[in-house]
């Protein structure tokens, strides 16, 4: 008989997914913002992304077996968490009294709605089983089971914070997790970087990604925030005095929002940026941060789990700090770290994931390798033409034969192309099936999408989608890249060939697209590159600035006629605006 687990994230109020197995199959995955068009869908619970797994599972409510989630009680003894807590939080004590005398509120408000959710899923939680799963081991769950590493494993989690803990050193053996070293709030790494980020002018838990962005364009050396974290090679704390902050010391707006930065930090770097510029002093402060990050996590790393790398060479890495795609970079480069496996859903929608894994490694089942995060809705030909029936704009729309050899050349005549294909994607990198697709070797075609069609800062990079053998050619480092979770050396010819997708440093992110994990998207690659040379597209998600990535085909036309897009493919069927190149003209070409 088979186990079907249903994981269910969502505790810390933003992020909330389901992730359903049967037995070592991962045959569901999905956000709950995508669903009801909420980006991040904060004080949400996972009921869309639930009913849609059970439905893509093709079974019951009443078959499920467990129901996993990525946050448990902690004790008071036993664990440092709690106190730790209380103490560097004492000049807030209402804050750290609470944790001490109920430190198991947030679990206990969070278990009660998880179990109204499943009512109103119509799953009785008395005839399952309930397993609490602690967050930062959801997260190593999430890497270290779904990596396929058979060796030795050193596992890293660096997170703004679960319950208490906020970065976790440990390593697989045998399908066992094993803990060597949590860090607790709010001695968080994540926590301060997310801070800065709110300094920097940016949302924490969506702007980090932003601030990465941001920092090639700075000086890492001009402006030195080392006060910002004590730190002596195994052991760090944050400096409270500026950062990861609670109460009456954050920082507020004069509309009284409160920031997780203190006025003192306003005192010694001058006031917060504002607006879409990436403009001195802000660049540099931006450069500084990432490079405190890179240095104190790659050093921790080093000591906690230096050993276990040197002898296997196999790590694995979650949490959100681990979508910072250069520290991954640095790792990779460190020459120790033979492979790294970054989960692609490494923020808190991922530790749905992760629950489930490790209550199915838990009872002797091991979940199988995450080749593909196409885990999502699909639609027919038919639900896309009845979608583009209802839609208010009335769109004009053909159903073509060759999707691929199409696409390929309306990208190669200079336009970009809204791709909706197969899955969705779980996790936050469009790969190919919610993409905005362009050719990176036609001038300007990056400011175009960003200008017309994200509406997003300026700066921002935009990454490429390689045929998997074109990776090897194009980078200077070879290693498995199907996720968009690194950044690599550009070769110098690459640079040229296709400038669009380079960043400022000269890298970047990448992702190896494998024939069989996407056909569709991997036989356009190839029709592109018999057109232009480069078997490499520009990628980006499909949505605006602000939005969800699109779910439904309501959702990519509610897209489309929001911005100057051209075309759309969703599956077989092309609309294409008024004022667009037609496609007989294009073709003909």
């Amino acid at each position: 008989m088979s186990t079907i687990v249903l994981g269910l994230s969502g505790a810390l109020n933003h992020d909330p997914s389901a992730a359903l197995y049967i037995d070592d199959k991962l045959v569901a995955a999905a956000e709950e913002e995508r669903f009801i068009r909420d980006k991040h869908a904060k004080n949400h619970m996972p009921y869309e992304a639930a009913k849609f797994c059970i439905q893509q599972a093709g079974i019951k409510p009443e078959d499920i077996d467990v129901v996993a989630i990525p946050f448990a009680p902690i004790p008071l003894i036993g664990n440092e968490g709690r106190l730790h807590f209380a103490k560097r939080y004492w000049y807030a004590p209402d804050r750290a009294l609470d944790v001490l005398f109920n430190g198991n509120r947030r679990y206990r408000r969070y278990r009660n709605r998880i179990f109204e959710l499943l009512t109103n899923l119509g799953i009785d939680h008395k005839k399952i089983e309930f397993e609490p799963v602690e967050h930062h081991l959801a997260h190593a769950s999430s890497a270290y089971h779904l990596s396929g590493f058979t060796e030795k494993t050193a596992i890293m989690g660096v997170d703004g914070k679960g319950e208490y803990a906020t970065t976790f050193f440990g390593y697989g053996e045998n399908g066992k997790i094993h803990k060597i070293k949590e860090f607790y709030d709010p001695d968080s790494l994540g926590g301060l970087y997310g801070a800065i980020t709110e300094y920097l002018g940016f949302e924490m838990l969506d702007g980090e990604y932003k601030v990465m962005g941001m920092a090639p364009y700075g000086d890492p050396t001009k402006y030195d925030l080392s006060r910002l974290v004590d730190f002596d090679g195994k052991e760090f704390r944050i400096n409270t005095d500026y950062a990861n902050v609670i109460g009456l010391r954050r920082w507020k707006d004069e509309k009284g929002k409160g920031y997780y930065f203190t006025p003192k930090l306003i005192e010694w770097l001058g006031p917060k940026r504002e607006g879409d510029i990436a403009d001195d002093p802000y660049i540099h402060y931006a450069a500084s941060i990432q490079d405190l990050y890179e240095t104190v996590v790659l050093k921790l790393m080093d000591y906690y789990l230096g050993d276990i790398i040197r002898e296997t060479g196999k790590m694995a890495f979650s949490g959100g700090g681990a979508l910072n795609v250069k520290l991954n970079q640095k790792i990779i480069a460190g020459g120790d770290v033979k492979e790294l496996y970054v989960q692609p859903a490494s923020g808190d929608a991922g530790t749905a994931v992760g629950a489930a894994s490790y209550v199915l490694a838990k009872r002797g089942i091991q979940p199988e390798k995450m080749e593909h995060v196409y885990l999502g809705p699909s639609y027919t030909n038919e639900e896309v033409i009845a979608a583009c029936a209802k839609h208010e704009a009335e769109p004009k729309w053909q159903k073509i034969d060759n999707v691929s050899e199409t696409i390929a050349k309306v990208l190669a005549d200079g336009h970009p192309v809204a791709w909706f294909q197969g899955r969705m994607e779980f996790g936050p990198r469009a790969l190919g099936g919610r993409s905005i697709i362009g050719c990176p070797s036609v001038p300007g075609i990056a400011d175009r999408i960003n200008e017309q069609i994200k509406f997003r800062e300026r700066w921002r990079p935009f990454c490429p989608s390689m045929l998997d053998r074109v990776a090897d050619e194009m980078f200077k480092v070879d290693h498995p890249a199907p996720f968009m979770t690194f950044t690599f050396e550009v070769n110098e010819e690459w640079k040229d060939r296709v400038p669009e997708v380079v960043h400022e440093d000269g890298t970047a992110r990448a992702q190896a697209v494998k024939q069989d994990a996407h056909p569709r998207y991997y036989a356009m690659l190839e029709e592109l590159e018999k057109l232009t040379g480069n078997g490499v597209c520009l990628n980006t998600s499909l949505n605006r600035r602000g939005e969800p990535m699109v779910c439904a085909p309501v959702d990519a036309l509610n897209m489309f006629f929001g911005s100057d897009l051209q075309y759309l493919i969703m599956e077989d069927i092309l609309v294409v605006k008024d004022e667009a190149k037609s496609l007989a003209d294009i073709l003909a070409s």
